[in-house]
């Protein structure tokens, strides 16, 4: 049987590669190894002050106990978590497939977990999945509460970021610029001649979803130096939907009746705008055009059919798997960072 020290240098041992260990938050905050297990595991055994102080090391270092032990926590358990805001919207739904069928081809399987947009959950759940030794971690978007991108920095474990492009990146990215796909729908508007055109999105008003906002300001940005009214937007607080779609659509138009154009922030709204402007008899695009983002498959069949900017979600998802298993497999990918690109599909709407 192990003594003590032989302990201490076994768990020292797993933990290699640079991770920080329990040794060296007891170093930090200057106490036992023992005291800071008890302060993590048993927090009102240890006086408020020294609680602190362990505290106040563990955020330093990056610190992320191991709830799995021995050879398990240094190798790695076979499980990837995938963070993503929401698994309701399809734009998140086929991603995942495509992580989900690439990693589980390779022998490792997908945990989920759903933030509702909320970035203090998602460092929550962080800190909740890296105690159980993941091989890696894919997370969505590049916005991220700094304890989260400092304790998975100090991890050290292959990370992906997806859905965005930018920088900085915590590891390697896959991802569009959001930026570039809201201009280039405001711009096909200003080619087919439309020139009063507004911009309509969900979700708090775009203020969880920033993706959402980073299209409005593509759209902005080229619509001002059109030298056309530009800042036309209507926004919800509540979750994309077609209801959603449809009310915007019927506010819009309400308070702008000289709209020309609709540039929605996806598909879903769009759909919701078309079906409602269907049923009350208002012509698309001859009364008033509609654009939407993600290429969704019912765009095809709507009456008209949708003119969206469409992004290879499922192809998105098998890229960031990939990336991550050549990390895994002691390979350098090629690039870290991954421009999926999108493709503007233009059809009868517009």
């Amino acid at each position: 049987m192990a003594t003590g020290e032989e302990g201490a240098r076994g768990r020292r041992r797993h933990r290699g590669n640079n991770r920080v260990t329990i040794e060296d938050v007891a170093k930090q905050a200057g106490a036992a190894p023992i005291t800071v297990s008890r302060a993590l595991n048993t927090p009102e055994k240890v006086s408020a002050r020294l609680r602190e102080r362990i505290d106040r090391a563990v955020e330093t270092l990056g610190y992320v106990p191991n709830l799995i032990a021995g050879g398990l926590a240094s190798a790695g358990t076979r499980v990837i978590p995938v963070v993503v805001p929401s698994l309701s919207i399809l734009t998140f739904i086929e991603v995942i497939h495509g992580i989900q069928q690439t990693l589980e081809a390779a022998g490792y399987q997908v945990l989920l977990g759903s933030t509702d947009f909320d970035l203090d959950r998602e460092a929550a759940m962080i800190d909740s999945v890296l105690g159980y030794s993941p091989s890696g971690v894919i997370l969505t978007g590049l916005r991220h509460r700094e304890r989260a991108v400092h304790r998975l920095k100090a991890w050290g474990r292959p990370v992906v970021e997806i859905m965005e492009l930018g920088e900085p990146c915590i590891d390697m990215s896959v991802g569009i610029d959001n930026t570039g796909v809201g201009a280039c729908m405001a711009q096909h508007l200003l080619e087919r001649g439309y020139r009063c055109i507004a911009f309509l999105g969900s979700g708090m008003g775009m203020a969880r979803d920033y993706r959402a906002h980073e299209r409005y300001e593509g759209h902005h940005e080229v619509l001002e130096a059109a030298g056309v009214e530009s800042g036309l937007l209507f926004q919800h607080d509540e979750p994309s939907s077609y209801e959603v779609g449809r009310q915007l659509f019927l506010e819009a138009l309400e308070a702008r009746p000289d709209l020309e154009a609709m540039h929605f922030a996806n598909d879903n709204l769009a759909a919701g705008a078309i079906l409602e402007a269907n049923r009350r008899g208002i012509r698309v695009p001859q009364d008033i055009a509609i654009g939407g983002y993600l290429g969704l498959s019912l765009g095809e069949h709507l009456t008209p059919r949708l003119t969206t900017v469409t992004v290879p979600r499922f192809g998105m998802g098998v890229e960031a798997a990939r990336l991550l298993l050549a990390r895994l497999e002691g390979r350098s990918p090629p690039s870290s960072r991954v421009d999926i690109g999108y493709e503007l599909s233009v059809r009868e709407s517009t």
